[in-house]
């Protein structure tokens, strides 16, 4: 009798270790605003969804053989950032003198680690010099020339301008310049919108219970003055705790700074038991009162998600711990 308990104990042990084990998932964006059927052509729409199917099976096939959240959320984002398509890194949008201004950042929801880099114009891969901050430096945030310096001395990959810049920016930012100039631009039109904002962002659980966050960006279509959006902010456009949830926030900056929107979805599940979608929710529709639009995506501790917005459309796709995926464009 005492053999067969024996058995059963372990039996039991295996079983719990295993579910516990398995239990993981990544979710992606690609930006969120105007985005609908109308002005997206067949062609775009396939690019988009295939850049997006690539990207977060890179950070799931991580996942799936024992990786840490913190790899698959860097390397899902350098593959965003290295892909025209996006306002980040490659393709990042233009700021008023024409030229490229890179923001990034990072946190862990281990040991509420975090790493951040805004205004960079030579870092390549922002993301990973923002995990580099967390990891190898005494400081959360670096900006501007320090953190091109920075990113120097860590050996990380510097390139020109000429990599980051497209046509399609180009004639973005021609277009905003026009607009603004003949005062008919208005920062509430819907198109004009479409062309100022756009991030990436990942959110990762992996097997060993660890949730990690990360955004990058290019900020707005001609920025002045250095401007630095929510995208850096640890609390605002990225946030992670183990307690609660992982979030990546993306939309119109300025409002999802002030609403302090990453730490607060995360604050009302620790502090008032939201779940993650009431709680992602809750903090969007806050955002559209105050004026703002944008959305966030989110992974609790249980591997719960949410790609909430109070936009037409955001990039986003998810895969879950049984590889199931779910890509979509539209609201």
């Amino acid at each position: 009798m005492k053999y067969y308990y024996l058995i059963f104990c372990l039996v039991l042990s295996c079983s719990t270790t295993n579910t516990s084990k398995d239990n993981f998932g990544i979710v992606i964006h690609g930006g969120a605003g105007t985005i609908s059927k109308n002005n997206m052509t067949e062609e775009m729409e396939k690019n988009y969804k295939n850049a997006l199917e690539e990207a977060v099976l890179i950070g799931y096939e991580i996942l799936k053989t024992g990786g840490t959240s913190q790899d698959a959320v860097e390397q899902t984002i350098i593959y965003l950032e290295d892909s025209p398509l996006f306002n980040a890194g490659k393709g990042a949008v233009l700021n008023f003198d024409g030229d490229v201004e890179l923001d990034a950042s990072f946190m862990e929801g281990k040991y509420l680690n975090a790493g951040a880099i805004s205004g960079s114009k030579k870092i390549k891969n922002p993301i990973s010099t923002a995990i580099k901050v967390m990891n190898s430096s005494p400081h959360v945030m670096l900006s501007g020339n320090g953190a091109d310096k920075f990113a120097m001395d860590m050996n990380m990959e510097l390139v020109d301008q000429d990599y980051f810049k497209t046509k399609r920016r180009t004639k973005s930012l021609e277009r905003i310049k026009d607009a603004e100039e003949k005062l008919i631009s208005n920062i509430h039109n819907p198109d004009y919108k479409a062309e100022k904002f756009g991030t990436v962002g990942c959110v990762a659980l992996d097997k060993f219970g660890n949730l990690a966050s990360g955004t990058s960006t290019g900020g707005m279509t001609n920025k002045k003055w250095n401007r630095i959006g929510d995208a850096p902010i640890i609390g605002a456009g990225t946030y992670a705790n183990n307690k609660s949830c992982a979030v990546s926030s993306t939309g119109w900056g300025e409002y999802f700074i002030r609403g302090v929107v990453a730490y607060d979805i995360a604050a009302l599940m620790e502090y008032k038991n939201f779940s993650v979608s009431k709680a992602s929710k809750t903090v969007i529709d806050k955002i559209g009162s105050m004026g703002g639009d944008g959305g966030v995506i989110a992974i609790d501790s249980k591997g719960n998600v949410a790609m909430e917005m109070n936009t037409s459309g955001m990039y986003r796709a998810h895969v879950d711990s049984n590889g199931k995926i779910d890509i979509k464009i539209y609201k």
